[in-house]
């Protein structure tokens, strides 16, 4: 079994790596930096993000693994102190040639310019929004109008990334075994004059949305992490990525909702007696 290590570049990730790096020498670990069967992110989501679209192009034979040096994570799933248990599951699932793995979907973007189509992917989130001025754009779900949009922005997001901005948007949680994307508004314009649907929508595989924005307007991109300015957009087709999903090397079970209990609510809250 490959691997590699991506962590965050403070002392805590940088002193892990070296940690992991001698604790895998008597397993039949190779560390490999070009073509790796698991990476392994030290920091937080963030850097398992960071992973993501360094390896985005390898998500057939490449599984991902996080330990977190902050709070606790939604990718990033292991503790500091539980790096020798992960090396020694690691190593026993090499020996045994076992390796479980779940899979996320993603979200692909195909940009339109006026010079060609760019296809992009994102594990968490893609936004759009108006730099200068309010975000106007024509919303299309699966080729037919639904809407003219006014407001900041738009978020569209995976299921694994419906915990994230999505959700401090009013967007809804959803379990990453289902092929969904989810768009949801930000602070757009609602009065007698301008209106928008008001709420999030959630497309199945198969549908796609296509985002049509103002001419020449000003406008910031992010995938996931990386942000760019752009005013060249013609048209944005956002779907369920087709074939291609994110996989997670599983060495211990990491129960979504148990995530999302502890992320948002806490154990001692969520288990509190009624009077």
């Amino acid at each position: 079994m490959k691997y590699n290590v991506v962590h965050r570049g403070d002392d805590i990730s940088f002193r892990l790596m070296q940690t992991f790096h001698k604790l895998v020498q008597k397993f039949e670990l190779v560390h490999d930096e070009q073509d790796p069967d698991i990476v392994l992110s030290i920091g937080g989501d963030g850097t398992l993000l960071h992973a993501f679209h360094q390896y985005k192009d390898q998500l057939e034979t490449t599984a991902f693994v996080g330990i977190h040096t902050g709070r606790l994570g939604f990718f990033a799933d292991w503790k500091p102190d539980e790096v020798e248990l992960l090396a020694e599951l690691m190593g026993e699932s090499a020996r045994q040639n076992d390796l479980r793995i779940v899979k996320y979907p993603l979200v692909e973007i195909q940009i339109t310019t006026p010079h060609g189509i760019e296809t992009q992917l994102a594990l968490n989130e893609f936004t759009l929004k108006g730099i200068d001025a309010t975000l106007t754009a024509q919303l299309h779900i699966n080729d037919e109008p639904l809407e003219t949009f006014r407001g900041d922005g738009i978020c569209i997001s995976t299921p694994a990334g419906s915990t994230a901005y999505n959700k401090s948007l009013g967007g809804a949680i959803v379990h990453p075994s289902l092929d969904a994307i989810q768009i949801a508004e930000i602070a757009s314009i609602n009065n007698r004059v301008y209106r928008t649907l008001g709420s999030a929508i959630i497309l199945p595989k198969h549908h796609h949305c296509d985002i049509y924005p103002r001419a020449s307007q000003n406008i910031l991109l992010s995938l996931d992490h990386v942000y760019n300015q752009r005013n060249d957009i013609l048209s944005i087709r956002s779907m369920v990525a087709a074939g291609k999903k994110v996989k997670f090397a599983r060495f211990r079970p990491f129960p979504f909702w148990s995530r999302v209990r502890e992320a948002f609510i806490g154990y001692e809250a969520a288990h509190e007696q009624k009077p």
